[in-house]
């Protein structure tokens, strides 16, 4: 395989973050038949299919090397632009996958304390913290707040402490839920707040308390952290609230198993680059945890 032309390896990590070909092509300055073409070609340079043409468009394992190279080529380049005072009030954009509590909770403070002369742009990606680990495999981010304490292949991984949820509900749904027996009997059975198809914290926790796996026929699935708590609050369901978010609420909701928190570790991963603006956000980002979480 012959040398991988830049050119090339930019445009196919433009219709990766774009997620199309037409969208990358407005993003490059060029028309979508010439986003294809370097597709294409880069692709018959080294023998594989890169990407497959779905909607969204999707890598392949091959693919998937190829885009981390090319997001570790665009960090170096522009920390030597940087370093050679190049393009000082230019701009980079820094992709992390984060899971939705974090975002809602002690992130974006984290995030606030990067320097402003660093130029970051924050994409940040939401994913379920048992989750973000994959888009750092896939290349799709270069760190991610994750559930994983084993590095990803070409990461480092930091622990950054223990994020802690409680057993929360309203006291009207107690009294119409839970009032007639041991929790351990009544819960199973009680209307159930998830975050989204890959939440299992509320079934984490049933396991826990009743030794048993135990289905809950009613479960409403609402997809974003604040939401998820006014449900809660709602009364159309219990559900594992951060205690960062439980705390201000005072006597709206019900702490139901006070003895019985359930923490869940979260660590840092980020690739192996020798770059400033990662490890400027790194350690703000480890700082704001220290402060935040247990």
């Amino acid at each position: 395989m012959s040398d991988l032309p830049l050119d090339q390896v930019r445009t196919l990590l433009a219709v990766v973050d774009e997620r199309s070909f037409d969208a990358a092509a407005a993003v490059l300055h060029v028309t979508p038949s010439a986003v294809s073409q370097r597709v294409k070609a880069l692709e018959q340079r080294v023998g594989r299919v890169l990407l497959l043409r779905t909607k969204p468009v999707r890598l392949t394992e091959s693919g998937k090397v190829i885009v981390r190279f090319a997001r570790t080529v665009a960090h170096l380049e522009q920390d030597t632009r940087s370093e050679l005072g190049l393009g000082e009030h230019g701009t980079r954009t820094l992709a992390i996958a984060v899971n939705s509590d974090s975002l809602a909770t002690w992130l974006l403070p984290a995030l606030a304390r990067v320097p402003e002369h660093l130029g970051i742009c924050f994409d940040l990606q939401r994913e379920d913290q048992d989750h973000t680990a994959a888009l750092l495999r896939e290349g799709l981010v270069t760190a991610a707040v994750t559930a994983a304490p084993h590095p990803v292949q070409g990461c480092t991984s930091r622990r950054l402490g223990r994020m802690r949820y409680r057993a929360m509900a309203t006291p009207q749904f107690v009294t119409r839920w839970l009032a007639d027996g041991p929790l351990t009997h009544q819960l199973p059975t009680a209307p159930m707040i998830v975050f989204d198809r890959n939440d299992d914290l509320q079934d984490r926790f049933l396991r826990a308390l009743t030794r048993r796996r135990a289905f809950t026929p009613v479960r409403h699935h609402i997809p974003a952290s604040q939401s998820f708590v006014d449900a809660v609050v709602a009364g159309l369901g219990w559900g594992m609230v951060p205690e960062a978010q439980a705390a201000p609420l005072g006597g709206a909701l019900v702490d139901l198993a006070p003895d019985r928190p359930l923490d869940v570790p979260l660590h840092w991963q980020q690739w192996k680059l020798d770059s400033p603006a990662l490890a400027a956000v790194a350690g703000a980002v480890v700082q704001g945890a220290k402060q935040a979480l247990r």
